[in-house]
């Protein structure tokens, strides 16, 4: 814009220049003309002379009006380098922002790529914890079959323990059972034993007088006497082992 302002001027002045040499060289033919009788009549050098001033005239309109045109074109063209300068300003006042922003947004491009990396990161780790727990999950699993297992064996054996507890139960009332009928045969058995003492005993008592002189018949009944309780006896301990 600056070099275009400095054309324009040099320009400006380039014309202006040439107008004033032409307007001295048309002074000087005029002047020249006007001194120089020999050469033509006073009427034509007047004739000339006025001719030439109307030239001049014309020439001095004209340069008037080209030196007012090309003033205008100065003012257009500064005025529109002034709005050329306003909008290369802020132009440069977007672009400073535009790369502010740019900048930003490059740095948040930089956070955003350090957090897609450390999401990464984390995803990668939960995806490793996440087959460790299958892992420990698939193990609980098997884990919980083998308790299961042996629950079910606990279960089985506990019923076993039970039957076999209910079986111990009857037989301990079986046993009870058969040790009160023992405990009353043994009772019986003892009450029968002191009735046959209390027989023995009444024997004696009634024949003592004849003891001695029936030795020999006693001697001989003697083994004979025991015979009944003997008996008694083995009857009832093979009632009770039956």
């Amino acid at each position: 814009m600056a070099n275009s302002s400095k054309n324009s001027n040099k320009v400006q002045k380039v014309v202006i220049g040439l107008l004033a040499i032409w307007s001295i060289i048309s002074i000087i033919i005029i002047v020249v003309w006007a001194t120089s009788p020999d050469l033509k009549g006073s009427a034509q050098c007047r004739a000339e002379l006025r001719e030439l001033t109307e030239k001049l005239e014309g020439t001095k309109v004209v340069f008037s009006k080209d030196k007012a045109a090309l003033e205008k074109q100065v003012l257009e063209a500064r005025e529109k380098m002034d709005r050329l300068r306003e909008d290369i300003l802020l132009l440069l006042g977007r672009l400073n922002a535009t790369n502010v922003t740019l900048e930003e947004c490059q740095q948040k491009n930089d956070v955003l790529t350090e957090n897609v990396t450390a999401l990464q990161e984390d995803v990668r780790l939960l995806q490793q914890r996440e087959a460790n727990l299958t892992k420990q999950l698939r193990q609980q699993e098997e884990h919980i079959e083998v308790v299961q297992l042996n629950l079910t064996q606990a279960v089985h054996q506990t019923e076993s323990c039970n039957s076999l507890k209910a079986a111990s139960v009857s037989q301990m009332l079986a046993a009870q059972s058969q040790t009160k009928v023992c405990e009353s045969k043994q009772k019986y058995l003892e009450k029968l034993l002191q009735k046959c003492k209390a027989a023995e005993l009444e024997a004696a008592r009634v024949n003592p007088a004849g003891s001695s002189a029936s030795t020999p018949f006693n001697a001989a009944t003697t083994p004979l006497a025991g015979i009944p309780e003997l008996t008694l006896l083995i009857c009832a301990a093979l009632h009770l082992i039956t």
